[in-house]
């Protein structure tokens, strides 16, 4: 790639009382990049000009070179990394002014080029609801096209059309046929109309709204730390969170509190263990303090040696204090004065990673303290409170091919060393073997103890070597095109023959109770995949810690390592990888019967895969289509085959990349992203629900979130608990206002067959427009609030309850056709139950005969209190909001019926309904046939539950000892047993 100059623009970035940079951070949403420039004699700047490669999204990449151009000198090369780059939100420390040029501005920012735009999220629910309407709709106009012919099949027989007591005036003689026929169907429409339940769609949005409620009061999520509970951003996606099948989780700040805890090391094979209070190990004691006397096991010289090297190797400053109030308000730790005089206790650091200030701590635990830099000087102080000075020549930065960083330092004797830490798999190739062997087992044994393992080694360099080592690496940072190759190959020169003294092991602190909610998760049926920028291993070992991956767990790694090991070209080894890692755990592990996955069986091995971002890069940006699909295709199904997925070295777009991947896979799954930083605001929008945690990273990832909540430990409950039951509500919701609807209007369909076709309502306007807003409203509205039809306790303990409704269970085409067969059943009860009955029209005692609105109103009591009872039968989680709903719509259904027909009549022009309602009570017959219609209409929906046989265990309890995640059924809550339950597999036991 070439490079080409760029436009700039000079910055002075100055400080007052801990301001941010507000020009380049705040106001332009600049990237800013900071240089020492020379100054000429007046204290301006030198003409210079900037080179850079063409701009790339990955936020920790940043290629170019800086001429410098003085009056009468030579002009000067400055190499420009991502060392001199200032991200927005930077915040300026331990300096009063440093000087600039803005590279990036606007859209070509680094966050602007990783920014995902927001898209539409609809809920699955919604998508069913629209499916079922479509339905519905070629229901109405069957019903309006099967009215409309046999009207006119009906009044083709003599006398039909034209009886001799209703004679056509000559207006009606003259209207064109098919102008009337399309004139009735359209009458059919508006009278059959009321099968649409416009009413749900009022209903849903309502139960959305105040249902979120339950969310934000929800005691459990609010977090004394931060004084604050769970935040809503959206209702649109409450039955969402009960139908996750992928969670995509970043790690650091939202997996583990980024807080790392130095435990101990080994020098020389010999352990060192500190604690804070006396405690002996291997011999060694300890008491409470800073130790200025250790037990030389491993001898002075080489326990000095190695904690110079880790005050040394690091990239660590020392952090000033704010004299006002004491704490820093960005890092949140006490701050002290950072120059040498502050008492070694005191120091505060600062770094990019926090295992580094860990690494530095630890040795200021056992005697050396790093006290700062200064220019190029980097100043310790040792057990005897001596300062040290070494002059820092170079740094070799970490990256994730090496795995190990590495500085040059220059003592006041001329001695210069290389000092270098790492992963143990990158330094033990580079010393010897018989140093590895003293060191192997501690290793192991920390590594298997979750502890984060970095190895050290030095080696002394002489002039000769430092000059050749110099020139290579001046050479190499002032390339433009494959810088980092060349960077490499310097590297792997210098880091050579080099002598192990020992290693250390750092603690990097879980999230509270993180690996009890990624068991419970998985024990939910939800595959848990962790994106994060973090190298490998640092990553690999939060997931263990995690039980994210299990110590039987075979990993399948496809990382840049693994793609250079062979010595072939890295496209081909990504398809010999691939085609081997498809045929392990896709090809060669046996099919479940009933399709459990993996993690859920046992005597399966379990697999886990991980990759980073560069071979990601290779896997959807292969050379051709056909082979970014093909690859495409394997990846996914490699992954979807793997019990868990670590994703590292991520920027911020391949993470919302790798979210639509599996988004857009076949089955479309439901997909949940939580992240707490700006870089997981991609990933949180591109996914079906987003999360933010309000870490300590800002607010960005909740302000653009769907729900936001304290600490991860709460997701746990927001998906298996609130996620479960509001799925579970809205879904009977749905299903239930088709039902009844179709109840409504199925005997008014009826109706017409002993009317002529007339477009005869068989109910009475008031009744037409009551039924779905006064009627039968509020009891499915209470309900979709507040039903538990499992107590939540109990969906918390028992994980795998949250599969029973995966893949939308609750609302599938197969319980769809149970509750239409049940309304078109119960329909047919009341119209002909009612018929049946007006066989002898002369029901009352004085022998008066019934009318057709007497009729229509039997037939409206009955179905009112039919659907209404149903509902009765379905809870299970009774309140007294409850019950004053239910019984007390059927109670304003009978007094609106005695207030419209007997005391509001005389202020009506039509009186068709007066006292009609009272004297159908009057008649021992229509009592009789309300109470027995309404036995019959609900008798089969009991007989179901009574006569069909459990499926699973009975009951259902769980047995002492046995995990909640392990796929064991726990009992049911202690409410009274559901009498009705749908025809689809949620509802395969009853208790």
């Amino acid at each position: 790639m070439g490079g080409g100059s760029i436009s700039y623009y000079p910055l002075v970035l100055s400080r007052h009382n801990e301001e941010r940079l507000q020009p380049a951070g705040e106001l332009w949403g600049a990237h800013v990049l900071l240089m020492l420039l020379p100054l000429d004699s007046q204290g301006k700047f030198s003409s210079s000009s900037c080179t850079e490669r063409p701009i790339i999204p990955e936020l920790p990449r940043f290629v170019g070179r800086m001429n410098i151009y003085k009056e009468n000198q030579d002009s000067a090369v400055r190499s420009l990394g991502p060392e001199n780059l200032l991200l927005k939100g930077a915040t300026l420390k331990n300096t009063k002014k440093v000087y600039g040029v803005a590279v990036y501005t606007g859209m070509e920012t680094k966050m602007a080029l990783n920014y995902q735009g927001k898209s539409q999220k609809r809920s699955a629910v919604e998508k069913s609801i629209n499916a079922f309407l479509i339905v519905y709709l070629c229901i109405l106009i069957s019903k309006a096209l099967v009215c409309t012919t046999l009207k006119y099949v009906w009044q083709s027989h003599p006398g039909h059309d034209e009886p001799w007591y209703n004679h056509k005036t000559q207006k009606e003689k003259d209207t064109n046929l098919y102008l009337k026929m399309f004139t009735d169907f359209l009458s059919f429409m508006v009278l059959f109309n009321f099968i649409i339940p416009v009413s749900m769609y009022v209903t849903v949005e309502m139960q959305k709204f105040l249902g979120s409620f339950f969310i934000s009061w929800d005691k459990d999520f609010y977090d004394p730390e931060i004084k604050e509970g769970a935040l809503v951003n959206t209702s649109d996606l409450n039955e969402e969170l009960g139908q996750v099948e992928y969670v995509f989780t970043d790690k650091t700040g939202t997996l583990t509190q980024n807080n790392m805890e130095f435990i101990e090391c080994c020098i020389d094979g010999f352990q060192y263990n500190y604690r804070d209070s006396r405690t002996e190990l291997d011999g060694f004691c300890t008491t409470d303090g800073p130790i200025s006397k250790l037990h030389e096991k491993a001898g002075r010289e080489k326990e000095e040696l190695f904690l110079r090297a880790l005050c040394l190797c690091h990239t660590v400053q020392v952090k000033e204090s704010l004299q006002a109030d004491g704490v820093d308000e960005v890092d949140g730790v006490d701050g002290v004065d950072g120059n040498p005089s502050s008492s070694p206790e005191q120091c505060c650091y600062i770094a990019s990673s926090p295992d580094e200030v860990a690494l530095v701590k630890g040795a200021m635990k056992y005697g050396f303290t790093f006290m700062g830099m200064e220019s190029k000087t980097m100043k310790i102080q040792n057990r005897s409170e001596e300062i040290e000075e070494y002059e820092l020549l170079h740094v070799l930065n970490f990256d994730p091919v090496r795995r190990r960083m590495s500085v040059i330092v220059k003592t006041k004797r001329g001695e210069i060393f290389l000092f270098c830490k790492g992963a143990d798999s990158s330094i033990f190739p580079r010393v010897r073997l018989e140093e590895v062997e003293r060191i192997r087992m501690h290793v192991d044994r920390n590594a298997m103890e979750g502890y984060r393992t970095l190895c050290v080694a030095y080696r002394q360099l002489s002039q000769e070597e430092y000059k050749r080592a110099n020139a290579g690496l001046v050479e190499a940072r002032l390339a433009l095109q494959d810088r980092e190759e060349k960077l490499g190959a310097v590297y792997d020169q210098v880091e050579r023959d080099m002598k192990l003294i020992g290693a250390t092991a750092v603690e990097d602190r879980l999230q509270e109770e993180a690996a009890e909610t990624m068991e419970a998760l998985h024990g939910a049926g939800m595959k848990v995949w962790v994106l994060t920028g973090d190298k490998m291993e640092t990553a690999k070992s939060t997931c263990y810690a995690c039980r994210l991956f299990q110590r039987n767990t075979e990993l399948l790694e496809l990382t840049v390592r693994t793609l250079e090991e062979g010595g072939r070209k890295r496209e081909e080894r990504l398809h010999e990888l691939l085609v081997d890692y498809h045929k392990r755990a896709v090809q060669d592990v046996p099919r479940d019967k009933d399709n459990v996955t993996k993690s859920w069986s046992t005597g399966v091995q379990e697999f886990g895969f991980i990759i980073d971002g560069a071979t990601l890069s290779l896997v959807l940006n292969a050379r051709s289509e056909a082979s970014t699909s093909h690859y495409k295709s394997m990846f996914l199904q490699i992954c979807q085959n793997c019990t868990a997925v670590l994703c590292c070295r991520m920027a911020p777009l391949q993470k919302a990349q790798i979210v639509k991947l599996v988004k857009n896979s076949k089955g479309s799954p439901i997909t949940l992203s939580i992240g707490d930083g700006a870089n997981d605001v991609s990933m949180i929008l591109e996914a079906h629900v987003g999360i933010g945690v309000k870490g300590k990273e800002g607010r960005q990832a909740v302000r653009n979130s769907d729900y936001a909540i304290p600490k991860l430990k709460h997701l746990k409950k927001l998906l298996l608990g609130h996620g479960h039951l509001y799925y579970v509500r809205i879904a009977n919701l749905v299903q239930y206002f088709f039902y009844k609807n179709l109840c409504f209007i199925l005997p008014q369909f009826l109706y017409q067959f002993f009317c002529g076709y007339s477009q005869q309502p068989l109910y009475d306007a008031a009744y037409l427009t009551m039924y779905n807003i006064c009627f039968t409203s509020m009891p499915i509205l209470a309900y979709s609030l507040l039903e538990q039809h499992i107590c939540i306790e109990t969906l918390l303990e028992v994980a795998p309850l949250y599969r029973e409704n995966a893949k939308n269970a609750m609302l599938r085409w197969r319980p769809f056709l149970y509750w239409t067969v049940l309304g078109i059943f119960q329909g047919l009860v009341f119209f002909f139950g009612v018929h049946h009955l007006f066989s002898n029209p002369a029901l009352q005692d004085n022998g008066q005969v019934f009318g057709n609105w007497t009729f229509g109103t039997i037939v409206f009591t009955v179905l009112v209190f039919t659907v209404t009872l149903k509902l009765a039968l379905d809870t299970r989680h009774w309140t007294w909001i409850n019950h004053f709903v239910i019984w007390g719509s059927l109670a304003f259904y009978v007094f609106f019926s005695f207030f419209w027909g007997g005391i509001i009549w005389p202020f009506l022009k039509q009186q068709r309904m007066y006292f009609v309602f009272a004297n159908m009570l009057s008649s021992v017959s229509a009592w009789l046939i309300i109470i027995l219609l309404i036995v019959i209409s609900l008798l089969p929906d009991i007989l179901l539950v009574v006569i069909r046989h459990p499926q699973g265990p009975a009951p259902r309890q769980k047995k002492p000892g046995q995990s909640n995640a392990g796929g064991v059924r726990s009992p049911r809550s202690s409410a009274r047993p559901l009498l009705l339950r749908t025809f689809s597999e949620e509802y395969n036991t009853v208790l």
